[in-house]
């Protein structure tokens, strides 16, 4: 689920939006508070998923206030692999990246042209290949290190097998 806040606010403050194709199905609140109730089991499931949102909340107002266009790229590359290895969707630390170069100036808060100087230069220090939508990771401890980046903040059950 993208947001679960909107099971409890009548307003939904944000758009969501995709960068890939995707199914996308829905279910309606009062179903799906009507489930909570009478399964605790699934309520604790959600709470923790809007726990985890809210981690990562964080850890992305810190990646945009404090860290350098290198670093949050490096940060964003690392948590994209990450995740893409969580969900078997990476092979070492190698997977399909569908971002455009305005979707990653979306994300890091920089204009387009900063986005490509800053590939430019993760590429010049030996840490990405990314091209035809796929990004290897060369040198996955100095790009964890560029990024000040520790997978704790995403609460993945296998986080070490993720980032290995």
């Amino acid at each position: 689920m993208p947001d679960l806040q909107s099971l409890h606010l009548e307003t939904l403050d944000i758009s969501i939006a995709t960068i890939s194709a995707c199914r996308v199905g829905f279910i309606q609140h009062t179903a799906l508070r009507h489930l909570c109730e009478r399964h605790t089991r699934v309520a604790a499931a959600l709470w923790r998923e809007t726990l985890v949102y809210a981690s990562i909340f964080r850890e992305w107002m810190t990646n945009i206030g404090q860290r350098e266009a290198l670093s949050r790229a490096a940060h964003l590359m690392c948590e994209y692999v990450v995740r893409m290895r969580a969900m078997g969707l990476a092979e070492d630390h190698a997977c399909q990246i569908p971002m455009t170069q305005d979707d990653l100036g979306d994300a890091l808060g920089i204009s387009t042209v900063h986005v490509n100087r800053v590939l430019q230069e993760l590429r010049r220090l030996g840490l990405i290949k990314l091209g035809s939508g796929n990004l290897t990771v060369l040198d996955w401890e100095r790009l964890k290190a560029t990024g000040d980046f520790d997978s704790g903040y995403l609460h993945l059950r296998r986080a070490e097998a993720a980032t290995a």
